[in-house]
């Protein structure tokens, strides 16, 4: 499919002209939507919109100028070109004043149209590019919660991540509840170079079956006027696309899905022609989905095209000593955003650190440490059947030997002295734990 020069909504009262001006348009590469009447043009536009509005001023209703000024109300930076046979030096210095991006008197050659159509659509891109790196700019420190730590599954997982960025793979993410499944397709999208273009977050298991083609695909109605709206798949187009909980898509969804990710197009409802996407998709799941397809309740193809990489994320239980660094940046932000200061941790708190399990994973933890900043009452219980005294004892000193080591930046000698323990000591407890001092380095 031809790529076009971009998106025009045209307004214009007079049907010859209107039809006339559509043909031109087109012929000369734009995408045209076109409105008789000034209100319907309102409908779908938007801060993200991606277009420019050509409309005539004389129009019955509201005019022009006043369209303009409610356009102004939806996006200040949303171009607008007036076109008027009516125009005169006054009028034009006001609507320039106000905001409009230009103001053109009939009759205006097809070059020249097309030039000021060409750079009302280039200043509406660079607009929607610099948003789009504000936002990813912004969101960069919060997205990346679930690789904070330096278990060698963290660092495997920072790798991984950054493989996949480069590479632009698709991977299906496994793993429990809250382990961080949406934070790391977030954080890998933030470092890649696709983090200009949008992150679009798909909850399988809230599709609602009535709106699926109309949300996810688009529509095109020729009811009158041509009024178009994205779906959310071509709108993660040169971004990503993020299927959470895809073992929640139903099966008779799954086949539209895998055309879109497996052809590069999309039908809307009511075309007449596909749409070409460039989709990199991430699709995450807490169930075995090879298990659904041997079971029959997953499509097999639809599977293979996303497990390319599958990636399994580790629960927090399985990386105890990353807790307190996830801790701190968790309590750190809270400090941040509240003005408050972290409070100093007391030892039952940093026993409940050590010992407990976090079913919960990352979201557990992170409002473990809401409550904790925002002086709410989080002192646990002792759960006993959970771990033993013995068990509690071994994890805290595990915690104690990784702190000494993360002060002194590996250092043997320095955490020796920090903890008062002889060489020999001291390496033995490293060699009961698991623990290795180069990691710290």
């Amino acid at each position: 499919m031809t790529e076009t020069k971009g998106l025009i909504r045209l307004v214009e009262d007079d049907a010859p002209l209107l039809a006339a001006t559509v043909q031109g348009l087109r012929l000369s590469g734009f995408e045209t939507e076109a409105f008789d009447t000034p209100l319907p043009a309102l409908e779908g536009l938007s801060r993200d919109w991606p277009g420019v509005v050509l409309s005539d001023v004389r129009m019955p209703g509201i005019d022009g100028i006043e369209l303009a000024k409610r356009i102004r109300a939806i996006d200040p930076e949303l171009p607008v070109v007036l076109l008027t046979g009516h125009g005169d030096v006054e009028m034009a210095v006001q609507a320039l004043h106000d905001g409009v991006y230009d103001f053109m008197t009939k009759p205006t050659s097809r070059a020249t149209l097309e030039t000021t159509l060409a750079r009302a659509l280039s200043a509406r891109r660079l607009v929607l590019e610099n948003r789009r790196l504000r936002e990813a700019q912004a969101t960069v420190p919060a997205l990346s919660e679930g690789l904070i730590g330096t278990s060698p599954a963290i660092q495997h997982l920072r790798q991984t991540a950054e493989h996949i960025a480069a590479a632009e793979m698709n991977a299906l993410f496994t793993g429990e509840t809250g382990v961080g499944k949406e934070r790391l397709a977030r954080h890998i999208h933030s470092i890649s170079a696709r983090r200009s273009r949008p992150f679009i977050a798909v909850h399988c298991g809230a599709i609602n079956p009535d709106r699926y083609e109309a949300d996810y695909f688009g529509t095109v109605s020729a009811g009158g006027p041509l009024m178009r709206t994205y779906g959310r798949i071509e709108t993660a187009s040169r971004g990503m696309l993020y299927l959470d909980g895809i073992d929640a898509m139903p099966l008779e969804m799954q086949a539209r899905m895998l055309e879109a990710i497996e052809t590069g197009r999309i039908w809307p409802q009511g075309a007449n022609a596909a749409r070409q996407v460039d989709l990199w998709v991430i699709a995450s799941s807490v169930k075995d989905v090879s298990g659904m397809v041997a079971a029959g309740t997953f499509r097999a193809d639809l599977y293979y095209r996303l497990s390319g990489l599958t990636l399994p994320l580790p629960p927090l239980k399985a990386r105890r000593e990353d807790v307190p660094h996830i801790f701190r940046h968790f309590a750190t932000r809270v400090s941040e955003r509240t003005g408050r200061k972290v409070p100093p941790l007391s030892p039952v708190i940093q026993a409940h650190l050590d010992s407990h399990d976090w079913p919960g994973n990352l979201r557990e933890l992170e409002q473990y440490a809401e409550a904790f900043c925002t002086g709410i009452e989080v002192a646990p219980s002792i759960n006993l059947p959970d771990a033993s005294l013995s068990e509690m004892m071994d994890r805290y000193e595990a915690t104690l030997l990784r702190n000494a080591l993360q002060v002194s930046k590996g250092n043997a000698t320095a955490a020796m002295d920090r903890l008062g323990v002889s060489r020999k000591t001291f390496y033995s407890k490293l060699l009961r734990h698991g623990i290795r001092a180069d990691r710290y380095r």
